[in-house]
């Protein structure tokens, strides 16, 4: 009995787009949103038309105490999704700049910024 030609199932996929940091990167902005109050926290700072929004206007919207309305904000932060501003006793937060188009960036869409 004679062995059969191997065939390919398909063509080869070209080499990966992403490096490990680069993929580590998302891992970590897809965890920061993979919770329904960070996304609704980030939804609700892209409506605000780049004006910072109150941490207490989060525990208001997300019928939260500050202190669980904080873990969620720590860790947009640590995914640098937002950015926090001391005004006297309260944080203020709002998109970090650049970093949505930097997430397009990385799923490889490049977005254009309005200057």
């Amino acid at each position: 009995m004679t062995a059969s030609p191997l065939l390919q199932c398909c063509a080869p996929l070209g080499e990966p787009a992403l490096t490990d940091d680069e993929a580590r990167e998302l891992e970590t902005v897809f965890k920061a949103l993979a919770d329904r109050h960070r996304v609704k926290i980030l939804n609700r700072l892209l409506t605000a038309g780049g004006e910072a929004v109150c941490v207490c206007d989060f525990e208001a919207m997300l019928d939260l105490k500050q202190s669980t309305v904080s873990y969620h904000l720590k860790q947009l932060l640590g995914a640098s999704l937002v950015q926090r501003e001391k005004r006297g006793a309260y944080a203020y937060f709002s998109i970090a700049e650049g970093s949505l188009a930097r997430v397009c960036a990385l799923l490889g869409h490049e977005v254009e910024v309005a200057a």
